[in-house]
């Protein structure tokens, strides 16, 4: 008997449930491999912390080495009963890098006063048996008491809160002897101010979390602190560079407070200027030349430019125009008058001939040993030739003139070549420059040297001839006075120049006179050895805008921070860093509206300025 097969039919239901499974297993699939897909893509693509994480990391006892760099944190573990505001502004103005953490925990008043009532409970008890058992009163004690009960009446009237407060402090070198040195330099720096201190053991790790910018606290070390001590501990500190005498040189941008200063109660009155073209360096020191004159003060100016003519004039100053055709001449040869008798007659021709020597030196581009050796013999015979000796009156003689050096050099062997390159200053080109007396007036409040007529050749050698005139005139009497040289960078060209603007910065203190130095070639000016000593002898500096290609130069010398760094690129006509000895604070240097049209260097306000003044001129003919 044969048996026929029989299939069983499926229900549509379940034929349905089938293939449904079919497709959610098969989109599943879908999606492993689209996961699968973008973990393969994202392992490709660089993250921001692929980029910030360091090559390597290691944890050791009491540092960490990321990457070439060592780090380690230094916590507080106490702190004085009296602790005075900004005591970490020492440690925050260091110019190394470094993180700093400050955690607060706020401790409810009621467990504090609970605490506190106990204590001077257990300090008045101490104190009453003390006193009955005839001991001698303990100040230890009675201070804590003091402290205690001021605290507590504090706490209960609201004025004070009371705080866990943990600071930490973490380092950065790219050696581990310098860590090293930096760590021993941070904890005499808290000893000093008898803040005790320690670098992390076995917790490298957790103190390099805790001052990430994270808000984790795993070192966990903190110190019972009130609200008062707190707000000394508040890190950002700005100089106030605010005196009851001086004049007003800008407001405190940090503050709004006012920069007011007297630059001669420093160690010196000098002031060194850096800024970029129209970053408002000429207009900041018309604004001091000004408000300094208020004080009573005698400002000479030497102006490359023609900038200060305006201001002169408004003042009723002496502009005194050095050319080739002007009718103002200015003698190389001139002596000073001696003051006193503190100086020799002597040394007075001996600094004379040294003076004249390095203008010679420029003037004819260089001298020999053989002609540097003729030279300093024929200018003592020049002197000679007018009876300045040893044993004459200075305030009688009349000096020689450049004409009478070239007469003493055509009677000497081997001094030819030299009166040929003389002659273009005696009877040739340049022959009115130099080739005269003196006959300017320094008789005013405010003198200016223009010397914007004077060729580029002439300039750096003009400059030199008057800023040695104007020292022998502060030789000559001392009074307080101040003198701007705007452009200094003309005069770091030439070593002589330099050197003699080293040496009269360095001696002008002496006689009561203050040298601003302004320039905006900084890199010339700052890579000359003279021109970094003229900075490092300056008590005061004002930096402004600076170029992208300066700056770097300007913060290693000045060892400004990165912030300050970004400060000086990125600040605005009449803003920059004003440096008075140890402090400094970011400026803006601010005039009221007469001011402003009296120092003002904008081409359009100058002639508007002009028009109105003819205008009025025409009314009133």
């Amino acid at each position: 008997m044969a048996f026929k097969p029989v299939t069983a039919a499926v229900p549509p239901s379940k034929r349905k449930m089938s293939a449904e499974k079919k497709r959610e297993a098969e989109q599943t699939s879908e999606q492993l491999i689209t996961l699968e897909e973008e973990r393969t893509y994202r392992e490709g693509v660089v993250a921001i912390r692929d980029l910030i994480a360091p090559a390597s990391f290691s944890v050791e006892s009491s540092f960490l080495q990321l990457g070439t760099a060592f780090c380690r944190t230094i916590f507080v573990v106490s702190y004085p009963r009296y602790i005075s505001i900004g005591w970490s502004s020492p440690i925050i103005n260091l110019s190394i890098t470094m993180d700093i953490a400050m955690y607060f925990y706020p401790v409810k008043s009621a467990v504090i006063l609970k605490q506190l009532k106990n204590k001077v409970g257990a300090l008045e008890a101490q104190i009453n048996a003390d006193a009955e058992k005839g001991a001698p009163r303990d100040p230890l004690r009675e201070t804590a008491l003091r402290d205690a009960e001021e605290l507590r009446d504090n706490l209960t009237q609201g004025t004070e809160h009371f705080f866990q407060f943990a600071f930490y402090v973490t380092i950065y070198a790219d050696a581990k002897e310098k860590l090293d040195q930096i760590s021993e330099d941070i904890e005499s720096i808290f000893g000093s101010k008898l803040i005790s201190s320690r670098k992390v053991l076995f917790q490298a790790e957790q103190g390099f979390n805790s001052t990430f910018p994270l808000c984790n606290d795993e070192l966990m070390i903190a110190f019972n602190m009130n609200s008062s001590p707190i707000a000394a501990s508040f890190p950002f500190i700005s100089a106030e560079l605010t005196s009851d005498e001086g004049i007003l040189y800008g407001i405190n941008r940090h503050n709004n407070s006012l920069i007011l200063f007297d630059r001669f109660s420093l160690q010196n009155a000098n002031m060194v200027v850096f800024a970029t073209s129209g970053a408002g360096k000429s207009y900041a020191v018309k604004l001091e030349i000004l408000r300094t004159m208020m004080m009573g003060t005698d400002i000479i100016v030497i102006d490359p430019e023609m900038e200060y003519k305006h201001l002169c004039d408004a003042v009723g100053g002496t502009y005194i125009n050095i050319s080739l055709s002007s009718e103002s001449k200015i003698n190389p040869f001139d002596l000073p008058r001696p003051i006193g008798q503190e100086v020799s007659v002597d040394d007075i021709i001996r600094g004379a001939v040294i003076t004249v020597k390095g203008l010679l030196r420029i003037m004819l581009g260089g001298l020999t040993t053989e002609e540097d050796a003729i030279i300093d013999r024929a200018l003592i015979e020049t002197y000679a030739k007018k009876d300045i000796t040893s044993n004459v009156d200075l305030s009688t003689v009349e000096p020689p003139i450049m004409q009478d050096l070239g007469e003493i050099l055509e009677g000497m062997e081997g001094a030819g070549q030299l009166v040929l390159k003389l002659k273009k200053y005696t009877e040739g080109t340049f022959s009115g420059l130099f080739n005269a007396p003196t006959n300017v007036d320094m008789k005013n409040q405010l003198v200016v040297f223009s010397v914007r007529d004077l060729e580029d050749e002439l300039r750096p050698i003009a400059i030199y001839a008057v800023i040695n005139y104007i020292w022998n005139v502060v030789r000559s009497e001392r009074k307080k006075r101040i003198m701007v040289i705007d452009e200094a960078w003309w005069l770091m060209q030439h070593e002589d120049s330099a050197r003699f603007i080293y040496a009269l910065v360095k001696r002008c203190r002496k006689y009561f006179l203050g040298v601003t130095t302004i320039t905006q070639d900084v890199n010339d000016f700052l890579r000359s050895q003279y021109g970094q000593a003229i900075v490092t002898n300056s008590a005061l500096q004002l930096l402004m805008k600076q170029s992208p290609a300066a700056v770097d130069l300007v913060q290693k010398v000045f060892m400004l921070t990165e912030s300050e760094k970004y400060l000086l690129l990125e600040s605005a006509v009449g803003e920059g860093i004003f440096f008075a000895g140890l402090k400094h604070a970011a400026i803006k240097v601010v005039a009221s509206y007469t001011e402003d049209q009296i120092v003002t260097t904008n081409p359009e306000q100058l002639i508007e300025i002009e028009q109105a003044k003819k205008e009025f001129e025409a009314q009133q003919q």
